[in-house]
């Protein structure tokens, strides 16, 4: 089940597209084009009245307002049935993260306040180039691309702790083994001269090896750099919507997001690039250039990858976090939401 600010924003935007009023009547008619149960019903009217969750209520809402008035959405046609994903994953192969289908066609994924654009295993990113199926390695990354880098940071962090009864490597420590030193590891930075300079050196020796790897499982798989591009980019095999909110700039994100098709009718790719990132933590950047139309100026965008650990220090196997660091507004396939009378997109020539 999601979390309750995840159920809020994906049902209000879904009852936003509905011609039943505000979203006060909205929630007391329970309309039965959304086909949810009534334990979620009850639950989304009690965080209603709460008002903990107002502004991402009202949010959401009006995003689906938008969705339900755009001209290259629904067009003011109130929608017949709504299906909730509710958190499942999807049976098979996806590339976007579907929250809401609308009459079997309409697909709506919600994005509030986050940046992210994928959270996984780093293998599967650089080595399996972030296909939706397939077989990569789950283990530690660290250990994987930095074996005595990652062991001389575990034992200078031995050291600093005083936890001279943990096994010598850490690949041989037992589940509490790993919590008690996350928890001796809790700090904001490593706790001495060493095995801060200890880390500094695992960060150099993942970032390169991230990147050289990210490189070379698309050279070794002939995967074009289009298509890793829009695997990073969440554009799948057919159109949908995204709506939400920027957390950069707190604005409402009501986009299209392109096909295939449609991008490389607008676009074509002239470069993309992978390298090594310089932070405090391991890091690979990416970034592209595109041209539109074949002939008019390029635009470039740029992203980076984050290779950490979520859940504390030598707690679990890192993952590893794809960030956009180009306003979405600039990327090649979204647009925004049409006003009215606006021209709509063609993917083929005619009359």
């Amino acid at each position: 089940m999601p979390d309750d600010r995840t159920t809020v924003t994906e049902l209000a935007t879904a009852l936003g597209t509905l011609s039943v009023g505000d979203l006060t009547a909205s929630l007391r008619s329970r309309p039965a084009e959304v086909r949810i149960d009534p334990a979620t019903w009850q639950r989304l009217e009690e965080l209603h009245r709460s008002g903990r969750l107002a502004h991402e209520f009202e949010l959401a809402f009006a995003n689906g307002r938008a969705l339900a008035h755009a001209e290259d959405g629904l067009r003011g046609r109130s929608p017949r049935i709504i299906e909730w994903t509710g958190g499942r994953r999807p049976p098979g192969d996806e590339v976007a993260p579907i929250d809401l289908r609308i009459d079997h066609v309409y697909l709506v994924s919600c994005k509030y306040d986050s940046d992210i654009l994928a959270n996984t295993s780093p293998a599967r990113l650089f080595r399996g180039l972030l296909a939706t199926s397939g077989g990569w390695d789950r283990g530690d990354w660290y250990a994987a691309t930095a074996p005595d880098q990652y062991q001389t940071l575990y034992r200078a962090c031995l050291d600093a702790t005083g936890l001279a009864d943990l096994p010598p490597t850490a690949d041989q420590c037992t589940r509490d083994q790993h919590d008690r030193l996350r928890r001796a590891l809790s700090g904001r930075s490593y706790p001495d001269r060493v095995s801060r300079e200890a880390y500094a050196a695992l960060c150099r020796a993942v970032s390169a090896a991230s990147a050289e790897q990210w490189r070379k499982a698309l050279d070794d798989t002939g995967t074009s750099p289009e298509l890793m591009l829009w695997r990073l980019l969440r554009i799948g095999s057919a159109p949908y919507f995204l709506l939400g909110i920027d957390r950069r700039t707190a604005e409402p994100v009501q986009y299209r997001i392109a096909s295939p098709w449609d991008w490389r009718d607008e676009f074509e790719l002239v470069d993309f690039t992978i390298g090594a990132g310089q932070a405090g933590q391991p890091r690979v950047d990416w970034a592209c250039t595109f041209r539109r139309h074949r002939s008019g100026p390029t635009g470039t965008l740029v992203g980076h990858v984050e290779i950490r650990w979520s859940h504390g220090r030598f707690a679990q196997p890192p993952e590893a976090k794809v960030y956009l660091d180009t306003p979405m507004g600039e990327l090649p396939g979204y647009h925004v939401l049409s006003r009215p009378g606006a021209v709509q997109p063609r993917l083929w020539p005619g009359p």
